[in-house]
């Protein structure tokens, strides 16, 4: 294919077919250089094999981040009955991976936003595959605590960074499809974790299963090191790394001339501002607020079944298999819901679907209430699985709505920022599963995660920037 390179009789034209996928560029001159507009260039672009794989890498991440972030769940039954313990007793455990999460989420995007998407992906997984591998040769609840702390600070890094990654690779025609099925890895990975511990726990014990939870991070975190590009983007905004980007293009099916210099033109008109501060100038201000609001109670209500549901439906008499079938049943749920969502919102844009699908999480929760755990476990699975459906779609899909209105310099720390906000819902839901469940079994919980969830609907009518439909 002809490199990317205007004729002389012509500054902006080219000719051939070395034109057709190159559509979003914008070549002007430059003190004797051709401009190439990066964003028009991805944006407007063919999408390619080399960006599939990119974006694939991306969500192979996210799998078994969701992977590692749920054993945990699947593991407290376990320990209770071996070690004596009670429920209680978990309670700092499980929020010392939340907390943990939290900080790698806001550490993550800003360390992304100055070194690049690539070694923050990279460098996420390593940390929460090696802290996941120490789990399994814990002595006591102190050395979990604190090998799930160090394991959060990757678990939580690795979501903002791999979906910043997914959003800067992916044409804009395809970007909250892409984004939205990076994050329903999250439940797809649990959905893993519940097949995984329903044949490891019996044979091997927790022990296997944590050992099994961190060697498939380490390995994925090697092939990394050799596949992973930086994003073109973020190699846009730094001249010294332009050569990179230039092969990174070609590779992408996108050559240009040799002596071309870069802008992105449409992000760059509304960067006025950078750095945390951003988030709250140029009209951001109400729309960062709702969306922290959202993403906290929408985690607490998420993280209160990852960390939680197997031990309330094993305080109803169920068996661990039995309770680990009902976070299995709410993950899968979550997959389909943030899939189908993900295709309505590329068709519709993203307030209304998700506004019902905030209703419907809640919906879904409170008619759980009228459900008798022991004589109908059959319809409290499947009800568990409606549930997962709504809010899954609504967790999911909001990383597309972080993408949309956060710019490229600010993006990954936006959306980080509001992963890390978020995390404070799914820290309140470690102490406030244990006691809920205590106080008031499973009419309690239910209703947690109700009342949490109208409260996310309330806060996503607020956002103003919502993801437009396609011509809108």
């Amino acid at each position: 294919m002809t490199s990317y390179v205007p004729s002389a009789g012509s500054a902006s034209a080219a000719t051939g077919e070395a034109n057709a996928p190159l559509a979003g560029h914008q070549a002007g001159v430059e003190e004797g250089r051709y401009t190439v507009d990066i964003g028009r260039t991805l944006d407007e672009g063919p999408y390619t094999t080399m960006q599939k794989i990119v974006v694939f890498l991306a969500a192979l991440s996210i799998v078994l981040d969701g992977f590692d972030s749920q054993l945990i769940g699947f593991a407290i039954p376990v320990l209770i009955k071996e070690w004596g313990v009670t429920r209680a007793a978990f309670a700092p455990v499980v929020a010392a991976g939340l907390i943990g999460m939290g900080i790698g989420s806001a550490c993550a995007g800003l360390l992304a936003d100055r070194f690049g998407r690539r070694w923050a992906v990279i460098g996420s997984v390593l940390v929460f595959g090696a802290a996941t591998c120490g789990i399994s040769f814990a002595p006591d609840i102190v050395t979990i605590a604190v090998l799930r702390f160090i394991a959060g600070l990757g678990i939580g890094g690795a979501l903002p960074s791999s979906t910043t990654m997914t959003a800067e690779f992916t044409p804009a025609r395809r970007r909250t499809l892409a984004v939205t099925a990076t994050i329903v890895c999250v439940p797809l990975g649990g959905m893993v974790a519940g097949l995984f511990a329903h044949e490891i726990l019996p044979t091997y014990g927790w022990r296997g299963l944590f050992m099994i939870g961190g060697v498939l991070p380490l390995a994925l975190g090697a092939l990394l090191l050799f596949t992973l590009p930086e994003s073109p983007r973020f190699l846009a905004r730094h001249p010294q790394r332009w050569p990179e980007l230039k092969r990174l293009l070609g590779r992408m099916s996108r050559p240009v001339a040799s002596g071309c210099v870069f802008t992105d033109s449409r992000e760059q008109a509304v960067e006025k501002h950078t750095g945390f501060t951003a988030l709250f100038r140029e009209g951001l201000a109400l729309d960062t607020v709702a969306i922290w609001c959202a993403f906290c109670l929408c985690l607490l209500a998420v993280y209160s079944a990852f960390s939680w549901l197997p031990t309330m439906l094993s305080t109803q008499g169920l068996s661990v298999s039995v309770a680990g079938a009902g976070l299995t049943a709410y993950n899968l749920g979550g997959v389909v819901g943030a899939l189908v969502c993900a295709v309505v919102i590329a068709r519709t844009g993203s307030r209304w679907p998700l506004i019902l699908c905030s209703a419907g999480g809640a919906a879904s929760a409170l008619l759980l209430l009228g459900v008798n755990i022991s004589d109908h476990t059959g319809l409290l699975i499947f009800g568990l699985g409606v549930h997962g459906m709504f809010v899954n779609a609504v967790q999911s899909t909001m990383f597309a709505l972080c993408a949309y209105v956060y710019p490229t310099r600010v993006r990954a720390t936006g959306t980080a920022s509001a992963l890390a906000f978020g995390r404070l819902g799914a820290i309140a839901s470690a102490f406030a599963g244990a006691v809920v469940i205590t106080a008031g079994g499973a009419s309690s919980y239910l209703w947690m995660l109700g009342i949490a969830m109208v409260i996310v609907m309330v806060a996503l009518m607020v956002v103003k920037r919502h993801i437009p439909k396609p011509g809108g």
